[in-house]
């Protein structure tokens, strides 16, 4: 059996992300639009500038960080058609208030979104839309459709409400057959002045209650007597923390809210938020922390310090495993986050290996994206990939040594190597 060199793959990877890469290239004709704001290469874009709707996840190609919402307007929310979106590199992804990917949110769950303008058109995963596009009417509803579809912040209903300090107030429930509706309203817990709006919300068996480390079922708050088994009854106020999902609604209502989830205390929030927080642990350690070149010095024959800054929003265990002396692994990736490979070698096999000369943690709070960390990184031999403003993933070696499944690396180097393909989008 013929066994080609580890350096003779690293060589070979180096020419072939050239092409993967071209997503990291800064376009030439950033932010002259008239009125709008695109995010740049190199440069975590501030949060306020970004475009804030909400919607439904009816669609997710979860190894190409994209998928469809149906976007929440004042008209019939059903005709509404799914609107494509991408996750931005460093998108932060939040479900039950823990980091997560889109493979962790189950469909049909309502969304909060923070969304730009494609950074670069010409490598956009999902259609280009003309920037006034929210501006447009979509079978009879307004903003359906924004042209902001890279998405910088993602998070379901109790990750908005942790983030935001929000709390759910339950002011009544009518319940026939462990189903019915519940009136309630999202209020600031500082907000005193603000007077919230009431919103009817349905629920049914198939509803999930958690109480402490209890896993309950409306018949459970029945039996407790709770809630009654017919008729209505007032709840009081009681502070919650729910989650939202949609579903067809009987009665030609347009656009009614399910309770997919109701936490009833913080101990019951904090053991979901535990899990999901473990779950995404696990995750990244097997795929690397996604991170972007800042500098690179060169030194001779393949020698060369990588100045790189990790992006944030992860559990900070995972950070804590990055201390300077310590051996890595660093290899480029495309704006998908899927690693560059070159074939059926895993990702340890096409990285540069080498050591962690500095860990550095900046000063004052870390714009929404970044970590604040930045690395140094010492390596042998160099590949293409690894240039400013690019992607790349980063681990310790202590971290485990795995082989990624098929769809979640570029086999070729090749930017239009995706599953599917843009065209299987709507177009605009």
């Amino acid at each position: 059996m013929f066994l080609v060199p580890r350096s003779w793959f690293l060589v070979l990877v180096g020419s072939l992300v050239v092409t993967a890469h071209a997503a990291n290239e800064a376009p030439g004709t950033k932010n002259q639009e008239p009125g709008t704001f695109r995010p740049e290469a190199g440069k975590f874009p501030p949060l306020e500038k970004a475009h804030s709707y909400r919607g439904e996840l009816v669609f997710v190609d979860h190894a190409n960080r994209r998928g469809s919402l149906r976007v929440t307007s004042p008209g019939i929310f059903r005709f509404t058609a799914p609107h494509p979106f991408a996750l931005l590199p460093y998108a932060l992804v939040r479900y039950h208030g823990a980091p997560a990917e889109l493979r962790d949110i189950p469909l049909g769950t309502m969304l909060h979104v923070r969304a730009f303008l494609p950074p670069d058109p010409k490598t956009s995963a999902v259609p280009v839309l003309p920037v006034n596009n929210r501006e447009k009417t979509k079978a009879g509803a307004l903003g359906v459709a924004p042209a902001e579809n890279h998405v910088l912040l993602l998070e379901d209903e109790p990750s908005h409400c942790q983030r935001e300090g929000f709390v759910w107030k339950l002011k009544e429930v009518d319940i026939k057959d462990r189903a019915g509706t519940i009136l309630a309203s999202r209020k600031g817990k500082t907000d005193a002045k603000t007077k919230p709006v009431v919103e009817t919300l349905t629920f049914d068996a198939t509803t999930r209650v958690w109480r402490g480390r209890e896993s309950l079922r409306i018949e459970h708050l029945i039996a407790e007597g709770i809630w009654p088994a017919e008729g209505k009854k007032a709840l009081g106020g009681q502070s919650v923390q729910i989650g939202i999902t949609w579903r067809p609604t009987p009665g030609g209502v347009f656009a009614r809210f399910h309770l997919s989830d109701i936490w009833f205390d913080n101990e019951a929030m904090q053991n979901a938020t535990q899990h999901q927080t473990e779950l995404h642990k696990a995750f990244i350690r097997s795929r690397w922390i996604p991170a972007w070149v800042d500098a690179v010095e060169y030194g001779k024959f393949g020698r060369a310090t990588v100045t790189a800054t990790l992006f944030g929003g992860m559990d900070p265990t995972l950070y804590a495993d990055f201390k300077a002396g310590i051996p890595a692994l660093m290899n480029g990736a495309e704006n998908t986050l899927k690693h560059t490979e070159g074939g059926t070698a895993g990702p340890t096999q096409m990285a540069a290996c080498g050591k962690l000369l500095d860990v550095t943690q900046a000063p004052g709070k870390a714009p929404l994206g970044s970590s604040g960390i930045q690395i140094r990184f010492e390596t042998d031999l160099i590949t293409e990939g690894m240039r400013p403003t690019r992607i790349v993933k980063i681990r310790p070696a202590s971290w485990p040594d795995v082989h990624l499944p098929r769809e979640e690396y570029i086999g070729q180097g090749s930017i239009d190597e995706r599953f599917p393909t843009p065209a299987i989008f709507p177009t605009y």
